[in-house]
């Protein structure tokens, strides 16, 4: 069984995901403040984390800067806020989706499944991955991913990445030289429709770069060509 941590003000809200998620056999853990969310998930195992961005203690984007220093668990901002500035602010600080409020139930747990599997399937072969000299590893710049292990390191330094920063590098280091689009790269790692003005893809890209990036204004390893796309040389 695997644990969805919802973090929202709004009791009837998170009552309400809660009969959605328990429906798909979750088990679901509630907080109704940043500060019991964090507590929770020092506590417990979690496997997902639906965050509100609007509290009254410590709101959605310090609670999300609060996690991602200890755990790349995937996260989805929820929020009532649904300009793109918005959006671009709560990704950048490391969630791994965002939903505008009101939304429609089900879209929330179609994206609850695709993160937990994801995260479930990135965890589980890096823990089942053998010692041996044919491991697939891609070298650039200082920079080393391990496909089975699903690890990076930069310079001798393991990096954390969250499960959609690393779909995104992976996908670009093993078609080096290719330039994905911002809506190549959504499709490909979201797997959903891509609409115009969509600034996902920037804001994950911003956060990555902060990452691996000696200088992320001057990029080494993840180039932009100038309206296409994105490219690792």
């Amino acid at each position: 069984m695997f644990n969805v941590l919802i973090i929202d003000d709004e009791e009837e809200i998170v009552e309400l995901i809660e009969v959605y998620l328990k429906n798909e056999g979750y088990k679901v853990y509630k907080a109704y403040n940043g500060k019991d969310g964090l507590e929770i998930i020092e506590k417990e195992t979690i496997h997902l984390i639906i965050l509100d961005i609007m509290m009254p203690d410590i709101d959605g984007i310090k609670v999300c800067m609060n996690i991602r220093k200890n755990y790349n668990t995937p996260i989805i901002m929820v929020s009532a806020k649904g300009q793109d500035i918005d959006k671009i602010q709560g990704l950048s600080t490391g969630a791994d989706d965002y939903i505008v409020k009101p939304f429609n139930p089900m879209e929330l747990v179609a994206r609850a499944k695709s993160q937990i599997r994801r995260y479930i399937y990135l965890n589980d072969n890096k823990n089942s991955a053998e010692e041996n000299s044919d491991e697939e590893v891609v070298e650039i710049n200082g920079l080393k991913l391990n496909q089975k292990r699903h690890n990076v390191f930069l310079m001798g330094n393991e990096i954390k990445l969250t499960p959609t920063e690393y779909d995104i590098l992976l996908l670009l280091a093993v078609n080096r030289g290719k330039v994905y689009s911002a809506e190549d790269i959504y499709k490909a790692i979201w797997k959903e429709k891509y609409f115009e003005g969509n600034n996902t893809v920037m804001a994950h890209m911003w956060r990555l770069r902060e990452k691996i990036e000696s200088n992320p204004k001057e990029p080494d390893i993840i180039k932009t060509v100038w309206g296409v796309g994105y490219k690792i040389e």
